[in-house]
């Protein structure tokens, strides 16, 4: 019964999926198909559609659209260049010093507007002139903005954090977005070093270009969108407000500092409105539809089924966890992040308890899993909008994106197995009870 459930619901799944079905479409039909075969039709209409409205009806989820609009207006109102700008003073004298400040301007950015596709196109679109009016190869530059882009949803605010939050059934918020501090920082540093070394090997010397600002004034030019990421998380962690509306005072404060950077119009704050209503509605459909897919799954004992056959391979965490990232990084090249934080939270996360793993250090983990499947292919998010913002094609960047790829994942075992990386910060403020497993 469990096997046959788990056959139709993922097998369907996957064929539609290849099919050109849209994901949220096809987790609802996929769910439906399921269920017609294991449950009473009348019931399973009646509670569908309860659990649809009730996977919705969540004023957390209220965080996402904001926290997207958000890094919206950052992107068109000025605040991007500014953070460039302080990252290549930064690292002005480092070999291949542009990549460097492509993957620094990716942290600074991601560490404001938390979406890794926002920071692959705003930092793609300013640094791949840049880069190559100083002669580096497009492919290179292209594949450094792909695969440090995801530092942008470790590094908080982070809207993929708070889906996970509310999918796994209420995870501090706060600890998930204190824990992702290091693990977004260490990514950032294995994709920096890894195309600094790339950088050497190819010639690619230190900056000999000045600034036609002093240095003080792009500090001080830079300090406001640095002060977003402040305001924002001290007034969580001091509980002035949720994060849902920490996401509010994120979008007005960024509509403050675009409207006195006069580099946004009417125009094309209507335009970032409707693309933020868009994603927001795409968004909410598949949290509804991956609501039934969860009840069908419950209802079939699917998470069971999986957890007893993942328990059966080993009974070392360690093994258990290094089997979960492979089949995790393969699902990240076919999902987008959303639904696949969606459909394997349920599944996984009962395992990541019985080995003793913290929901934090799961949902960190999860997140960086599926933010490397956007690197690569056939799905990848940020892949295809580097490509797209650099002008280059898939099969020249391709063997960048691979050595890069390896050093991201070396940054993944690392927060997976060492726990402190991701509850070191956490644990200081009090928001988790311990640095390691739980037994």
């Amino acid at each position: 019964m469990v096997a046959q459930a788990t056959l139709l619901l993922f097998g369907s799944f996957f064929v539609m999926l290849l099919a050109g079905v849209p994901i949220s479409a096809g987790i609802g039909i996929a769910s439906i198909f399921t269920a017609l075969f294991s449950m009473d039709p009348a019931i399973f209409a009646l509670t569908a559609a309860q659990r649809c409205f009730s996977g919705i009806d969540s004023f957390s989820l209220l965080a996402l659209p904001f926290f997207s609009l958000g890094g919206n207006i950052m992107n068109k109102g000025g605040i991007a260049k500014r953070l460039v700008r302080l990252a290549r003073l930064a690292v002005g004298k480092m070999p291949g010093y542009l990549a460097a400040t492509n993957v620094l301007a990716n942290m600074f950015f991601g560490a404001v507007s938390g979406s890794s596709v926002a920071a692959t196109s705003a930092m793609g679109s300013i640094m791949a002139p840049l880069e190559l009016d100083e002669g580096y190869d497009p492919n290179y530059s292209a594949a450094v903005n792909i695969c440090s882009a995801p530092t942008g949803i470790l590094i908080p605010p982070s809207g993929p954090l708070i889906l996970y939050s509310i999918t796994a059934g209420g995870v501090s918020v706060a600890a998930l977005f204190m824990g992702g501090y290091l693990p977004g920082i260490l990514m950032g540093l294995c994709v920096a070093g890894l195309a600094v070394f790339i950088a050497v090997k190819k010639g690619y010397k230190s900056s000999d270009v000045k600034d036609p600002d002093p240095a003080v004034k792009i500090i001080i030019d830079a300090v406001p969108s640095l002060l977003a990421v402040i305001i924002v998380m001290g007034g969580i962690l001091a509980g002035f407000f949720t994060a849902t509306e920490a996401g509010v005072v994120l979008c007005l404060y960024c509509g403050l500092l675009s409207i006195l950077y006069k580099e946004m119009t009417f125009k094309s704050f209507y335009d970032l409105l409707a693309d933020t209503m868009e994603s927001s509605a795409t968004i909410l459909f598949l949290i509804a539809a991956s609501s039934i897919m969860s009840y069908v799954m419950s209802y079939s004992g699917i998470p069971a089924a999986i957890s007893n056959a993942l328990m059966s391979i080993s009974s070392n965490r360690y093994v258990i966890l290094l089997v979960m990232n492979v089949f995790l990084l393969v699902m990240g090249m076919f999902l987008d992040l959303t639904p696949a934080v969606l459909i394997f939270t349920p599944i996984f996360l009962p395992i990541t308890r019985s080995i003793g793993m913290s929901d934090v250090q799961f949902g960190i983990m999860l997140i960086m899993n599926l933010g490397i499947g956007s690197v690569t292919p056939p799905v990848g998010s940020c892949l295809f909008v580097g490509c797209g913002v650099g002008k280059v094609k898939i099969e020249g960047v391709t063997k960048y994106i691979v050595p890069l790829f390896a050093a991201m994942v070396v940054a993944l075992f690392l927060v997976t197995f060492i726990p402190a990386i991701s509850l070191c910060i956490p644990y200081l403020c009090g928001l988790v009870p311990s640095l390691g497993w739980t037994f």
